[in-house]
């Protein structure tokens, strides 16, 4: 059965997040390891990670008490915060969060329409006036101001309302960022920033990822063309 290319460089990607020697291909289907270093989660956390029914394992003390707690459990369940507490005390959980990848035969680029698609820097004035307008939790959530990609950005009546871009992360992957003020979301603004940013990391050779919490977020997502290969859930132990 042939190899899927974008499910390869995602398992890549995460791999080498893990700071530590895990892999996908573990006979297991669930691979742990100790990784004080692990980019998978917060420092002091246990990162888990499923792409396509196997998943990666960081725990930030010793691997076999993780193991053997979550031996029980399905690889779907190591992403859902009730049944993964049922088996490890946590004190604090982040996610899950959706994992979907996108490459250049399943994009489907936003149609152009009346209202146009600006470039700005990432310093611009007028993304900080959207971050406001957006609150300060979604705003963090966005990511936007961590882009290193140009931000692609709509404007009403000279007004930003919506923004996007990416960062680049290793194994040459570009984690979007899409944020939209309050008041013009549903109106295709996402859908619009986001396909110029996804197909600038696509012309840039990357591979897009995008990470979603949100229903509104997962349909744009899907939308643009994306395929949801799988989950990421962080947890600090108690």
């Amino acid at each position: 059965m042939p190899r899927d290319p974008v499910l390869t460089r995602a398992h890549a990607l995460w791999e080498g997040l893990a700071a530590a020697p895990v892999s996908f291909s573990s006979p297991d289907g669930v691979d742990v390891a100790i990784s004080p270093r692990s980019m998978v989660c917060p420092q002091g956390w246990a990162g888990f990670i499923v792409l396509q029914g196997r998943a990666i394992v960081t725990a930030p003390g010793p691997a076999a008490a993780i193991r053997g707690a979550i031996a029980a459990l399905s690889v779907e369940d190591l992403v859902d915060p009730e049944m993964l507490g049922r088996v490890l005390p946590l004190a604090e959980v982040l996610g899950p969060a959706t994992l979907a990848y996108i490459d250049e035969r399943d994009f489907r680029a936003a149609p152009p329409g009346a209202v146009s698609v600006d470039r700005l820097s990432v310093e611009h004035p007028d993304l900080r006036r959207l971050e406001v307008s957006a609150g300060e939790q979604e705003s963090e959530e966005s990511g936007l101001r961590e882009i290193t990609s140009p931000a692609f950005a709509v404007r009403i009546h000279g007004k930003v309302v919506a923004a996007a871009g990416y960062r680049t992360w290793p194994s040459r992957t570009a984690h979007m960022s899409v944020l939209t003020a309050p008041e013009d979301r549903g109106r295709g603004w996402a859908r619009l920033t986001g396909s110029a940013a996804v197909a600038h990391a696509l012309e840039s050779g990357l591979l897009p990822q995008w990470r979603a919490r949100t229903p509104q977020s997962k349909r744009v997502a899907f939308a643009l063309g994306f395929r949801e290969l799988g989950a990421q859930l962080s947890a600090r132990p108690s």
